[in-house]
């Protein structure tokens, strides 16, 4: 009887490695034109709440899509209009004050490293010039690579006139009918495996939301400390240095650490004073600290599952792959790895393959 289950198990898993198979490679070959559509079901997925609340309270489902979906774009619009300005402007006043940054860093710090230079021996400047230059290298080809992978391969076709009119169209037609489109698929699955089906997608569910709303939040809520307490130690373009970092957070150690070591590059250039730079230096602290102890726990939580290496392997590896696409997809397709990793061991471990003793007898001590 187990050998005719098993047969029947067989046809059924080479079935569906077939289709994983197919849309993988799907997925590769239309990579070049799934960014809005990606982008729009990605906003759909992030606003879905909201509509079922309006349908909860009987207000139809197409008016609460428009509802929600306007009020989403106004937001962005407003939220543009009162962060685009300040940040152009800062952005453009760092560029032209660039120059004499980098004279002011010179005319300090080289004096300090000739002084240590000199006491090395010239074979020592040497491995020290060699080891610089191959580790530099290194890291701007792979930060090159992958930035010109993200962008020629996220917007081969698509501009990003063609993204902002795609997505909203996008999202608005998934929102509607997003109740059709979960039901149409949870009767696709086969009955026998029905019950599993349903505990996977809970969990995926509960991992993607959990993960994605709270970390926008523990974003915004980063950018905000970043910026306001940069800008009130007195640091030239702090705002907009707060308000990338706070996006950046989104790959973990990322966007503190980008904000920090600019801040601290700044701050050394523009104070004389030991005191304002431990001050923009206890900014990042704080916020580190913040988010460690209070935002991530209470806006994302442990339940989640994802640990911060998995989340930045995840993101570098789509973005590689699948340029912006990979990174939009990433975080979701972790997820989803995650919580099926996490549902086959549990299986394995509730498994005879797992449970099964041993059934070759110890050797007696008995001796003839």
């Amino acid at each position: 009887m187990t050998s005719l289950i098993d047969r029947r198990k067989v046809p059924q898993a080479r079935f569906w490695v077939m289709v994983a198979v197919a849309c993988m490679a799907a997925l590769w070959l239309l990579r070049p034109m799934l960014l809005p559509f990606v982008a729009g079901a990605a906003l759909a997925y992030f606003l879905d709440p909201l509509v079922d609340r309006l349908a909860f309270r009987r207000v139809p489902r197409w008016l609460g899509t428009a509802l929600v979906l306007l009020g989403f774009i106004l937001f962005v619009i407003l939220l543009l209009l009162l962060i685009v300005p300040l940040i152009q402007t800062q952005t453009i006043a760092l560029i032209d004050a660039l120059p004499t940054y980098v004279d002011m860093l010179r005319t300090r710090f080289m004096p300090r490293v000739y002084e240590w230079v000199h006491r090395l021996s010239p074979a020592d400047v040497e491995k020290l010039r060699e080891a610089a230059g191959e580790y530099a290298g290194n890291m701007v080809s792979l930060f090159g690579g992958f930035l010109k992978n993200l962008v020629t391969k996220g917007f081969a076709l698509f501009d990003v006139l063609t993204l902002f009119v795609i997505t909203p169209v996008v999202a608005f037609y998934l929102l509607r009918d997003w109740p059709k489109v979960t039901r149409n698929v949870d009767e696709l699955v086969p009955r026998t495996q029905h019950s599993l089906f349903r505990q996977a997608m809970g969990e995926i569910n509960k991992t993607l939301s959990g993960f994605m709303r709270g970390q926008a939040l523990v974003c915004l809520s980063l950018g905000l400390i970043y910026g306001v307490g940069l800008t009130l130690v007195g640091l030239d373009y702090g705002a907009t240095i707060g308000i990338i970092a706070g996006v950046l957070s989104f790959i973990p150690y990322v966007g503190s650490g980008f904000g920090l070591i600019v801040s601290m590059l700044l701050a050394f250039v523009q104070f004389d004073d030991g005191l304002s730079i431990s001050l923009v230096l206890a900014v990042f602290l704080v916020g580190q600290t913040l988010e460690g102890y209070v935002l991530t726990p209470k806006l994302v939580g442990d339940r989640v599952g994802l640990h911060p290496v998995w989340i930045l392997f995840a993101l570098f590896a789509g973005g590689s792959l699948l340029g912006f696409v990979g990174v939009l997809i990433a975080v979701p397709v972790a997820a989803v790895l995650g919580v099926l990793i996490r549902l086959a061991l549990s299986r394995y471990k509730n498994s005879p393959l797992y449970r099964k003793k041993n059934l070759v007898p110890p050797p007696s001590s008995h001796k003839p």
